[in-house]
Parts: structure tokens; C-alpha cells; sequence
């Protein structure tokens, strides 16, 4: 499968990938090995041996370098052998090493082109930063099924009117049209009910009771850029409130591939209501597991094994008015691919307009 290299991808959170430890994740279809040198800067090689291509991972980091458990050959972050107790130390000996980026609690990799990894394009989630740990929380699943699958259940939240009932779904969403727009290679769905009945958790969030008929205005709004980064602010307030000018709450959801069938789903939240309240923080973060894990995960799980591993796009999907934004959204990575592949350093941005289906 083609994937975007030109690009940082999501490896893990800061916190899996302690001083002394390793992280080892295929991505892109690639064998991945994290760690951190003395100075606790983390890095990243191809996790195989050039030797007798032993994964690395099944070796030890030993002075922030990484000794390969079966013949004791060690590597620097950068990838140069450094040790080779058979013999001298040669450049057949070097592993390929990734640029990583350690920012906002993540491990960002670069898997193309090194000498074309730029830190102007990393995402700007500046946000993160600036949530205290009581308002912030990170998580982490593994899941069957191509990571597109994941942008897509993300880019059409009509789904949580039916597949999450008793939690975020009510209703409203569905019942709202959505507003689609793009700009360059960006892309956003934007729903703002008004008058409406609260779901499950706006409940929560408001304080009323199950009798309570007191009507809501909500927003959500998801913005999505490439590869596969996707923002999603929401918020509620009684009917007739103005808006916030901050945004109350604003999570993340990165996609980065495993391999064509299989996908690293990271999630993050942070706040700008009950910041200092540890244990609605901590509740929040396991709703939001058991929610992602129980249902969501399992549903693209069915679709993967219902499409029998055919080309999405092969089986003809019957797309509906709210699939706009997804359509776009595999359009515009289907082009930086190609762009890509065939040699394009970097493609401008290009404005275009949305299809008929969606906005009308």
C-alpha cells in the first residue's frame, strides 16, 4: 500500500517511552524501534539488525546506544554502529535511522525523505501545552482495519446518534445539516444545533436532570489535515447563550498506520471547564476508552472483515450527502500520494471546491 513519508506520523506519546526503554511499533508497514540516547533525546531506527537481521527490539539500550541481543552489535540514534565486538566497525554495519520530534506529549517520526524533514510542518497543537494535567489526557488502541476507516468514522460524527445512544448520541446531529470547507489541503464539518433536546453527556455536562426540558444549542466542528491528524471542538450551552470565545473542550485523534489492514489510533483531550477537577479528568479519559474501544473499534473492525481486504473505492461505497468531507478527505491524500510518488517535493496547496454532495 502507498502511504504519505513526506510527512510526521504519530509513533507514540512521550509517556510510553521512558529513559532506558524501548518502543517498538511497525509503522507504514515498517519495523519501528524507539528509544532514548543519554541526553533522554528520543530516537528511532529500523528495527532489524543489518547483521543477521535480528529485531532490535529484542536487544537492550546500554549507554543510550541500542545492542542487539543476538550478536552484540551496537547503534547509535543517528544508526552508525558504534561497537562491533567480532571485528572492526564498518559502514555495512549502519542502520537506517528517523528523524523524531519529541512535541506536545508525542513521538513524531519522519519516514520519507530525512533530509526533507521540517519542523515548521508539525502540527500545531499548541493547546496541549497549555492544559494543566488535570485537564489533559492521552490514550492509546490498537485496532484491525485501514487507518481511512478511522478518518472516516471521525469526518461523519452522524454516526453517534446510533452508535453511541446513551453517551454522546440525542439526535441532534443528524438532524443538522452540516456546513463543509476547505482550504488548501485542509478540511472541515461543522454541526451547530439549535434548540435542541441535550444528549447523554451535555446532560452531564450542564447539570440537568433527565426531567429537565431545558433545550441546548452545541457545536461540533472537525478539522482535518494530513496525513491523518484530526481536531474536534465542541461545546454547549443552554439555548440562546452566546459562544464561548475559548473553545471548552478540544480533542485530537491521530491515525497513523500499521500496515494496510491494521492501525494506531491515538487520542488526546484537553479543556477549558472543571481544569482542576483530577477526578472528573480521570473519568472523562475512561468513558472516552470504553467508548472508542467498545464501539467504535469494533464496528470498523466489521467493516474490515466484511470488505475481505478489496479496495475500498472497488466496492463501490453508496455514499450519502454526509460523506462529503471523508470523500474529500481520501481525494486529497490520493493526490499528495501521487505527488509523491511520483517525485513532487512538495505540493502547494491548492483550494478547491467541494463536491455537490454535501453543501449543495
Amino acid at each position: 500500500m502507498d502511504y504519505l513519508r513526506n510527512c510526521w506520523n504519530l509513533a507514540g506519546w512521550s509517556a510510553e517511552l521512558p529513559p532506558g526503554g524501548m518502543l517498538a511499533r511497525r509503522l507504514l508497514d515498517t519495523p519501528v524501534l524507539l528509544f532514548r540516547d543519554k541526553a533522554g533525546e528520543a530516537k528511532a531506527v529500523l528495527d532489524r539488525c543489518p547483521h543477521r537481521f535480528a529485531p532490535l527490539s529484542m536487544g537492550k539500550v546500554e549507554d543510550g546506544a541500542i545492542v542487539c541481543g543476538y550478536h552484540g552489535l551496537a547503534f547509535a540514534g543517528n544508526g552508525k554502529c558504534i561497537h562491533n565486538p567480532h571485528g572492526p566497525v564498518v559502514s555495512a554495519l549502519n542502520v537506517t535511522a528517523f528523524p523524531v520530534r519529541e512535541r506536545f506529549y508525542g513521538l513524531w517520526i519522519w519516514m520519507g525523505d530525512p533530509a526533507l524533514a521540517d519542523d515548521s510542518l508539525l502540527p500545531d497543537l499548541e493547546f496541549v501545552n497549555e492544559a494543566p494535567a488535570t485537564a489533559f489526557s492521552t490514550g492509546y488502541l490498537h485496532g484491525q482495519g485501514n487507518y481511512q476507516l478511522y478518518a472516516d468514522n471521525l469526518l461523519d460524527l452522524t454516526h453517534v446518534d446510533f452508535l453511541h445512544p446513551t453517551t454522546l448520541g440525542g439526535g441532534s446531529i443528524t438532524r443538522t445539516k452540516p456546513v463543509f470547507e476547505q482550504e488548501g489541503n485542509a478540511v472541515a464539518i461543522k454541526w451547530h444545533p439549535r434548540n435542541e433536546t441535550p444528549s447523554p453527556v451535555h446532560r452531564g455536562l450542564l447539570g440537568l436532570a433527565d426531567d429537565d426540558d431545558q433545550r441546548v444549542d452545541s457545536w461540533t466542528e472537525v478539522y482535518w489535515e494530513a496525513p491523518s491528524l484530526i481536531q474536534i471542538v465542541t461545546g454547549v450551552v443552554p439555548t440562546g447563550v452566546a459562544r464561548p470565545p475559548e473553545d471548552s473542550a478540544r480533542a485530537i485523534h491521530v491515525l497513523t498506520p500499521e500496515s494496510a489492514h491494521s492501525t494506531h489510533y491515538f487520542f488526546a483531550s484537553a479543556r477549558k471547564f472543571a481544569v482542576d477537577d483530577e477526578e472528573f479528568n480521570r473519568q472523562f479519559a475512561e468513558t472516552r476508552h470504553r467508548v472508542f474501544s467498545t464501539e467504535d473499534r469494533p464496528m470498523i473492525v466489521g467493516q474490515s472483515e466484511r470488505m475481505e481486504g478489496q479496495d475500498f473505492w472497488d466496492l463501490r461505497p453508496a455514499l450519502l450527502p454526509t460523506d462529503a468531507g471523508a470523500v474529500r478527505v481520501r481525494r486529497i491524500l490520493e493526490r499528495l500520494i501521487s505527488q509523491e510518488r511520483e517525485g513532487a517535493v512538495a505540493a502547494k496547496p491548492v483550494v478547491e471546491e467541494l463536491d455537490q454532495v454535501g453543501n449543495g
